[in-house]
């Protein structure tokens, strides 16, 4: 775990000075905080920027006593556990220029260990090509340590990022795993390599689309959709339910919401509008890496 601890440390510092490069206007806030009861974290924060309306970047190393609260929920036995992890979300101020939620993270109880984690997109605006990127750079990461884990992962984030109770998907998707278990060394080596992927799959997006104009329609809508993540991380994010039953640092763990949200009464996009055709999508999740 030690090794790990100090390569999520450095893929923190990683992310951060290459967003604040992507960014251009403005730098990340760093308060970095203890756990009751064992551990803490570094949480990086950018507000107001020129890209990014909020971008938080999470580092955690966290231990001590099995909260009761969780204690059927984990694997292995013991009342003792360790965590380490990274997790990521930026929104940015452009409803051109999709949200994107990452996590890399490791878990011990006992003598039993596991990884989870994954990444995927939140477009307000869909363009095909964008989605077809990130899902495949995705897949070459997951390919590279076994060729079975695109597709189940990809099945796993459609299945986790969906709010039943609207009957769609948070975005258009990408890759989740929890409670991933087998050799440590190659589990760790993969959630590296993941981590690196990062940047590959999301940065040539925001380039491509942060110079888009747009207006107040699109605007609207992107608030109407960040709702719909503010819904989700609530009701069904388990990375919230663990970091708030293990007394995590709350201003970390809800770093994840965006600024500016809006709920319309029963909202519908036009017909025939960009609008409905994301909504469409988001109804049936389809198979971007697949797609010519």
């Amino acid at each position: 775990m030690a090794e790990l601890v100090e390569r999520m440390r450095h893929l923190q510092d990683e992310l951060t000075t290459a967003l604040e490069a992507l960014d251009g206007g403005a730098r990340f806030r760093e308060d970095s905080w203890e756990r009751p009861g064992g551990g803490g974290g570094c949480t990086r924060v950018l507000e107001g920027g020129a890209l990014f309306e909020r971008a938080g970047v999470n580092f955690s190393h966290v231990f001590g006593a099995v909260p009761e609260a969780l204690a059927a929920n984990l694997p292995g036995e013991g009342d003792r556990f360790s965590a380490t992890g990274v997790s990521l979300v930026l929104h940015p101020a452009s409803p051109m220029v999709p949200t994107v939620h990452a996590n890399f993270r490791r878990l011990e109880r006992g003598a039993a260990s596991w990884i989870g984690g994954g990444a995927d997109l939140t477009p307000y605006v869909l363009f095909e090509e964008d989605a077809r990127h990130f899902h495949r750079t995705l897949k070459a990461a997951c390919d590279r340590h076994d060729g079975g884990w695109y597709p189940r992962f990809k099945q796993e984030c459609d299945r986790y990022f969906w709010l039943e109770h609207r009957g769609e998907a948070r975005g258009v998707g990408g890759i989740f795993f929890d409670h991933l278990q087998g050799e440590a060394e190659r589990l760790e080596r993969f959630l590296v390599d993941l981590g690196s992927a990062f940047l590959p799959a999301y940065r040539p997006i925001v380039e491509r689309r942060r110079g888009l104009c747009f207006g107040e329609r699109e605007r609207r809508f992107q608030m109407v959709r960040r709702g719909r993540y503010v819904e989700f991380n609530l009701l069904y994010d388990r990375g919230t339910a663990f970091g708030l039953s293990t007394s995590g640092r709350t201003e970390s763990i809800l770093m994840s919401l965006p600024p500016l949200v809006r709920w319309e009464y029963d909202f519908e996009p036009v017909e025939g509008s960009p609008e409905a055709s994301l909504l469409a999508v988001l109804r049936r999740p389809r198979d971007w890496a697949e797609e010519s």
